[in-house]
């Protein structure tokens, strides 16, 4: 450790090494940026051998293969005697855990207790005042007042993402965390039929919610009142009962990112974004549209001020030419796997410099007409389409070797008919769709014929017209 005291905001790992000592003063009036510790056998002896050295980060996680002791309270004492702002404690067991088992973690300003098998935390916990994010990700707490929050008052992001059990949200739970902006709460089958106001209580300053991957929770009108301020709100493959016919989110005027994807959300309610004023990126995936298309008045409607919509494997078949001209500020628009024909492309005619993605849909022949509307985007996925490599399609075709530039996936984009050029590549077809040496032999004949029934026609009306003179 000499030939390093020169060094200065330097990051050690010592991760996966089985140490039996450290000797005194090895680290004594050192600083780190990082220390990495990882699956050590007797933590006590690396937390005495750091005592007096001063560390950013201090990782002394365990593994599923490594053997470890339980953590007593009389193993993290040392904490004490050095100063460090973060730990990581993964999968660790806690023996006797108890108000003192954190007696040395007062200074601490983050901790990782990540699978930790911790099915509550202490009540009575003190001094813990500078605590800023604690990570409580697969524990075993059946509801969330078990954490006890009331003892980090200073907590601005908590996840407790990925519970082994059933996590009942309770009510109020979080309320003394007025400073929290940051909570995580996915993959932790919550089921609630009334969320989230209770919940939430007092988490004014909120400004991102996880609730992804959960069971089927219940939205009412006004559903997220107590955090006007949320920013960002997930609730991605969590079915929604949103049984008011007015908006769950029209208190969050500030909110810019919505993922409702496979939320089974009922896309007919107009009401549904209504509020959401500065609303940039909306996630709709996997919900379905009634019959398969978007009309001209739909949900989309009071959120002009989108720059990116994603509308992927929603099984939409049409797409109306209205239904879009809200979104005026859009930049980014994904309709890939669905059932789309060329002709809804049309309903993109308002819409420039914009990046699409029509991947993966029913897309065969695009029209001539709908060139242009192509031709006035920055980036654009056809890949995965059956595209019509006959002359019927030979105005695509062109366009789409001359504009390969802003053409995305141009090696999945292949032919699907017909049968000699299927799996061949869209810029790489050649097409002689002009007029062939027999097809002119076969216009001269049709021409000279034209002209012989003419000729007669016209000396048959000319003799009829001497006859009744």
């Amino acid at each position: 450790m000499n030939a390093l005291e020169q060094a200065t905001n330097l990051s050690l790992n010592f991760n996966g090494n089985d140490i039996k000592s450290i000797e005194t003063g090895a680290f004594h009036s050192k600083v780190f940026q990082s220390l990495n510790f990882g699956g050590t056998f007797d933590l006590s002896i690396i937390i005495k051998g750091l005592q007096n050295s001063t560390t950013h980060s201090l990782w002394l996680g365990a593994y599923e293969d490594t053997e470890n002791q339980d953590l007593t309270p009389a193993m993290l004492e040392g904490l004490c005697e050095m100063s460090v702002e973060s730990i990581n404690l993964q999968k660790h067991h806690f023996s006797g855990l108890s108000s003192t088992t954190f007696q040395c973690f007062t200074r601490l300003q983050e901790l990782d207790l990540t699978a930790a098998h911790l099915e509550e935390l202490p009540s009575g916990i003190e001094g813990m005042n500078s605590l800023k994010k604690l990570v409580l990700n697969i524990n075993n707490f059946d509801q969330l007042c078990q954490i006890n929050a009331a003892s980090f008052p200073s907590l601005t992001d908590l996840y407790i993402k990925g519970n082994l059990k059933k996590l009942d949200l309770g009510a109020g739970c979080l309320e003394k965390l007025e400073n929290l902006r940051r909570l995580d709460l996915s993959h932790s089958e919550i089921e609630a039929s009334d969320c989230c106001n209770l919940a939430l209580r007092n988490l004014v300053h909120l400004q991102y919610l996880n609730l992804s991957y959960n069971m089927p929770i219940g939205l009412q009108s006004q559903a997220f009142k107590e955090c006007p301020k949320l920013e960002i709100l997930d609730l991605a493959f969590t079915h929604l009962h949103i049984s008011a016919s007015q908006s769950p989110f029209q208190d969050l005027r500030l909110l810019q990112t919505l993922n409702l994807s496979h939320c089974r959300v009922d896309t007919g309610n107009q009401h549904l974004l209504e509020g959401l004023l500065d609303l940039r990126h909306l996630n709709l995936q996997g919900n379905s549209f009634q019959d398969g298309s978007i009309s001209k008045t739909n949900l989309l409607q009071t959120v002009g001020s989108l720059e990116t919509l994603i509308l992927s494997s929603c099984e939409l078949l049409s797409i109306d030419q209205q239904a879009f001209h809200s979104l005026r500020n859009i930049s980014h628009i994904d309709l890939s796997h669905n059932s789309l024909t060329g002709n809804s492309i049309d309903a993109l005619r308002h819409l420039k410099g914009i990046y699409l993605n029509l991947a993966a849909n029913s897309i065969s022949i695009i029209p001539p007409h709908l060139l242009p509307i192509l031709s006035q985007q920055s980036t654009i996925n056809l890949s995965h389409n059956p595209l019509d490599c006959t002359c019927s399609n030979f105005h695509f075709i062109t366009w789409y070797k001359e504009n390969l530039q802003k053409l995305e996936g141009s090696e999945e984009t292949v032919c699907a008919n017909p049968p000699p050029l299927k799996g061949v590549k869209l810029h790489e077809v050649k097409l002689s769709c002009g007029i062939t040496t027999v097809g002119i032999f076969f216009l001269v004949v049709i021409l000279l014929l034209f002209i012989i029934l003419l000729s007669f026609s016209v000396k048959f009306f000319f003799r009829w017209k001497y006859q009744h003179l």
